[in-house]
């Protein structure tokens, strides 16, 4: 889809459906879901089309898969990533490629402001498909639960960036809370020895006997392994602006409220000084005063008082 023109002026809309699309894209205080965008290059081999169509399988519905061959290069010139991006509204890309040089070539990246803001380059090395693998597989839009393993993920710069990125093209819907039955799919990713590998496996809820049920994972695919090739990262200052928020969406800080560590809120109450002897309890007959008889305070202050003679 492209903006409508009226009289030159480039996004003015005439009709109320173009206006309708226009607000769609306009800048929102809540992000909605990302969107994805599976793209294959001029020169490409049967495994990394077959891997694209796997990765847009499990990234459905939220993933536009292109079928027509695109020569781009995106190390050297991202002009017609920015235009696709613009065009069908996605900031995630997946762009596969194979040559002598690099063979079976994948690019994970994503946009910012339709502007490339990172991008991986991962070589397949092994490859297992979903049509390999007879087994059942999760329905279409379940959200994955993110596995990522090694020590590479927190030490390393670039492996962190990485996970950051593959955290934001898979995380799928957000959503405020997880059933136990809802947790369908695992993607594990394990970063060895210079080398990454993802496992896709599908949640089992076995009976164990007890309310709690046991766990089994059954492999579901696909499955790869990469090795880490070129990549292009953003500047931190041009990082740290996309991660900024706006000031409607930071939550006010309340006063006097705290958590602790296990995430119980906790509150102080500021109150004045009470007099306990006005406080006002249950009426029960058991506390009622009876006839002559004196609380302690008033047989002090009857005897403290001075008698007079009459």
């Amino acid at each position: 889809m492209q903006l409508l023109t009226v009289g030159g002026a480039r996004g003015k809309a005439k009709t109320r459906r173009s206006k309708r699309f226009l607000q769609s894209r306009e800048p929102k205080l809540t992000e909605g879901q990302k969107s994805s965008m599976i793209i294959r290059g001029g020169n490409s081999s049967e495994t990394v089309s077959q891997a694209l169509k796997d990765v847009y399988a499990l990234k459905k519905p939220n993933a536009v898969l292109y079928k027509r061959k695109n020569m781009v290069r995106p190390f050297d010139d991202s002009t017609a990533l920015e235009f696709f991006s613009k065009k069908s509204d996605c900031s995630l890309f997946l762009f596969g490629s194979h040559n002598k040089k690099r063979p079976n070539n994948l690019i994970f990246g994503r946009m910012f402001d339709f502007h490339v803001l990172d991008m991986f380059e991962l070589g397949i090395e092994r490859f297992v498909s979903l049509r390999d693998v007879k087994t059942d597989t999760c329905p279409e839009g379940t959200k994955p639960l993110l596995v990522f393993a090694g020590e590479l993920f927190e030490t390393d710069r670039e492996h962190q960036r990485l996970r950051n990125l593959l955290t934001d093209f898979f995380c799928g819907p957000r959503v405020s809370a997880v059933r136990l039955a809802g947790l369908e799919h695992v993607l594990h990713f394990t970063a060895l020895e210079g080398k990454i590998y993802m496992r896709s496996y599908k949640v089992l809820l076995k009976k164990s006997g007890c309310r709690t049920p046991r766990i089994q994972l059954q492999d579901m695919g696909p499955s790869f392994d990469f090795v880490m090739r070129r990549n292009h990262m953003a500047s931190d200052d041009l990082y740290k602006t996309a991660h900024r928020q706006p000031r409607g969406v930071k939550p006010k800080k309340k006063k006097n409220i705290s958590h602790d560590a296990f995430g119980t809120r906790l509150g102080r109450l500021h109150m004045q000084k009470q007099d306990l002897d006005k406080l006002q309890t249950r009426k029960m007959k058991g506390l009622r005063k009876r006839r002559g008889e004196q609380t302690a305070e008033t047989a002090a202050a009857a005897a403290k008082a001075p008698r007079t003679d009459e």
